[in-house]
């Protein structure tokens, strides 16, 4: 039997903290948090592994470096209203609830959307509200957002999704590599209605459906 609370601070102590996940409130909330919850139940043993765990479907757990790292980032603030894209089984959606002040959770897969409404509820988790829809167009119903989150790899940030972003307002997510290389993490931030990114740091994390370029048309 698999002893999760353990596993949760050997994450932290082992994974998280000597990879610069520094914040108070992100280690707390990381901590509180049963991420095995938020997995099918045939994967809860390597919830804490350093890892990305699969979800099916070809869906993916964000490895917890990566995810808790992009997190970080955003300096999510007690007030900020958020957008989390590619929510999976909604445990950033989750994590990012406990630090803020309202979360819309967008996912295109209509099953894993299910599971994760039946873990909120299992949970209590009232401040996520559950959106199943394309991904790539992020949910403008409820725009602006403070802080964006997409949960996986993507070859290009959408101008939709962007679009959403309040002034000032911060989006973290992966920008994938080409087949073969490391992706790269970055943080997005929107100053006078631009929104420019840098990076953070390397990431081997799997891409999510949707998110390809437009067609080049050539002459």
């Amino acid at each position: 039997m698999t002893d999760f609370a353990l596993a949760r601070r050997n994450m932290i102590d082992g994974q998280l903290r000597p990879n610069r996940v520094t914040n108070d409130r992100l280690l707390v909330a990381i901590g509180d948090l049963p991420r095995e919850r938020f997995l099918p139940e045939a994967m809860r043993a390597v919830a804490y592994a350093d890892d990305d765990v699969p979800l099916g479907g070809g869906r993916y757990l964000m490895e917890p470096m990566v995810l808790a790292r992009l997190v970080q980032a955003l300096q999510a603030q007690p007030e900020d209203r958020a957008l989390v894209v590619g929510s999976g089984r909604s445990y950033g959606a989750a994590l990012m609830s406990r630090l803020v002040k309202s979360v819309v959770a967008v996912e295109s897969d209509a099953v894993l959307a299910a599971a994760a409404e039946q873990t909120a509820k299992d949970l209590s988790l009232d401040r996520v509200r559950q959106v199943v829809g394309p991904m790539e167009l992020g949910a403008a119903d409820s725009a602006p957002y403070d802080v964006i989150l997409i949960e996986g790899a993507v070859r290009l940030v959408p101008d939709a999704i962007l679009g959403q972003l309040a002034e000032g307002g911060r989006l973290t997510t992966v920008l994938a590599g080409t087949p073969g290389a490391l992706g790269v993490a970055q943080l997005f931030v929107k100053e006078g209605g631009v929104a420019s990114g840098r990076p953070l740091f390397d990431a081997g994390t799997p891409s999510l459906p949707g998110f390809a370029p437009p067609p080049r048309f050539t002459f």
